[in-house]
């Protein structure tokens, strides 16, 4: 028979994330930091892709990405999102929902040189999600940028930059045995000086 007691403590929610984060990155095989992003449209037409979190702390949760994308593009018109981290060599889950804000030029400059200078290249070059008429199409302005930048940083195009997702509800699910679940629900109060939590049905 399960125990009564629940896997997941009452705590403040970035402190418990932090454990999760830190056990994840011991036992993910790769990329303990993917996430998914769900975005809607104006008109509510949702929108869900994996990326990868750059930054997270009790200001939010910091992601990249080219602005004029579907998801930038998204974004833009609707600035709430969520994330889902999936962890299952931990069999857990963390649901963040809450308000976007764009990060400021010098943090996203800060991110984009700090990546290889073949990712700033092949950023550069794209014209993401955008119709691609053949792939030599990219890998030639992929070469036009090592050509025209031999040396050093490539300058971030005006369009790449972040996200920061300022948590409003973050969930944290735990697998249990036979389907029992453990689920626990933090809701920041309105003045979000506060967090309040409980338990939820699995």
């Amino acid at each position: 028979m399960q125990s009564d007691e629940s896997a997941i403590p009452q705590s403040d929610p970035f402190m418990l994330f932090e454990v999760w984060y830190a056990e994840a990155k011991e036992s993910e095989p790769n990329d303990p930091n993917a996430m998914a992003l769900a975005t809607a449209s104006e008109d509510g037409l949702p929108s869900v892709r994996m990326v990868l979190l750059k930054g997270h702390g009790p200001d939010g949760f910091v992601f990249y990405t080219n602005a004029e994308s579907r998801k930038g593009e998204q974004i833009h018109a609707n600035m709430r999102a969520a994330l889902l981290f999936h962890w299952k060599s931990l069999r857990r889950q963390i649901r963040i929902e809450g308000p976007l804000e764009e990060v400021s030029s010098a943090e996203a400059d800060a991110y984009f040189h700090s990546r290889p200078r073949v990712s700033q290249i092949g950023s550069a070059a794209s014209d993401q999600s955008r119709a691609l008429p053949d792939r030599q199409v990219y890998l030639d302005r992929v070469t036009a940028l090592e050509e025209r930048y031999p040396e050093g940083d490539i300058p971030r195009p005006p369009h790449w930059t972040g996200f920061r997702l300022s948590p409003r509800r973050i969930e944290f699910w735990q697998d249990r045995q036979y389907r029992l679940h453990d689920r626990r629900l933090f809701v920041r109060d309105a003045a979000e000086e506060a967090w309040s939590d409980t338990l939820l049905y699995p």
